[in-house]
């Protein structure tokens, strides 16, 4: 499937060819961390399969629980985060859903990290809702 999408600010923009059942909501800590929410969904695509345009994300490279090195890339200016991927740019991105425009139609296949998800996430349906604010 074709998508594209941007950070925020909208001065990097990306498309890719992704795999739908290749998304994931990963409940690790660094993701809840590095997201500022409960988890992340991301899509995992080859490097190759993704076209940047526009300027150049900033990384920050953290050590997972393995001790491998994972880059983390986002918009310098707005400080969207567009990617994680190997320390050394070799391998698959994880593109960061909610920044591709299609990801209403881009469904989780799989949850990783469970052990570290919060136990209220269950429990949403059940709280009262509004369409804005």
């Amino acid at each position: 499937m074709k998508v594209d999408g941007a950070c925020h600010c909208g001065n990097i923009k990306f498309s890719a060819d992704i795999d739908p059942a290749a998304i994931v909501i990963c409940h690790c800590t660094d993701c809840q961390a590095l997201s500022g929410s409960a988890f992340r969904a991301v899509v995992r695509v080859p490097r190759e399969k993704v076209e940047w345009s526009g300027a150049k994300p900033k990384t920050y490279i953290k050590t997972a629980e393995s001790g491998n090195k994972r880059a983390q890339a986002f918009c310098p200016d707005c400080g969207t985060s567009l990617y994680a991927g190997a320390g050394d740019n070799t391998g698959p991105l994880g593109l960061r859903l909610g920044t591709i425009k299609q990801r209403e139609q881009l469904k989780p296949s799989k949850q990783i990290w469970h052990r570290s998800a919060v136990n209220w996430l269950h429990d949403l349906d059940g709280l009262p809702k509004t369409e804005k604010q």
